[in-house]
């Protein structure tokens, strides 16, 4: 495997690793996140919110190691095409106040899912597939290279998020309660002006 291929293998395979790991101690979570997609059978919704933190996480890891990164690929794949196919479907329902699901369930902030989030697990899942026809295990030094590569882009895009979500550029929350507070304001004195 290339050192392109590699990196891209093991960016994919960190993403997972970031979206496992918290999931494997917070069962109730990944249930109701599972849940709350309500594209699955009742019976199905169990077994799977206990399956998928780990089979993120050793997917993570086989990718991030290239170890049988063409099974793992073809998995991830699967499984960006399946979160892709949820997220679209509730997104065509109308259904955005949802948690996706894909780190954190939301801390911080209101959970709610729009078309960035399709789009990301359609391109991740595109990218999988594309990393599965690729060939065998790269030498350890291109795949050390790959995976400090790998982890030093994740590292850089988790701490954008973050400054994200600290630096609001354009209209906040309150932007909107003081606007709706001015209109009513303005209304009132208006009102009174000519009430009177």
């Amino acid at each position: 495997m290339d050192l392109v291929s590699a990196t891209t293998s093991a960016i994919i395979g960190f993403v997972l690793l970031l979206a496992g790991i918290p999931k494997l101690n917070d069962h109730d979570g990944v249930l109701r996140s599972v849940r709350g997609y309500k594209v699955l059978p009742v019976r199905l919704e169990v077994p799977i919110a206990r399956i998928l933190p780990v089979a993120e996480t050793v997917i993570g890891i086989l990718l991030v190691l290239g170890v049988a990164h063409r099974l793992a690929a073809l998995v991830a794949a699967v499984m960006f095409a399946s979160f892709f196919t949820g997220l679209t479907i509730n997104l065509l329902r109308g259904r955005r106040d949802l948690d996706c699901g894909c780190f954190a369930f939301g801390v911080g902030e209101i959970p709610r899912i729009g078309w960035f989030h399709a789009v990301r697990a359609g391109t991740l899942a595109v990218i999988a597939v594309a990393l599965s026809v690729t060939s065998g295990q790269g030498e350890i030094g291109v795949q050390a290279v790959a995976a400090t590569s790998g982890f030093l882009f994740v590292l850089a895009g988790v701490a954008l998020a973050q400054i994200r979500s600290v630096v609001h550029l354009g209209r906040r929350p309150v932007d909107d309660y003081l606007s709706s507070a001015s209109i009513r304001l303005r209304t009132a004195e208006t009102a009174s002006r000519y009430g009177s």
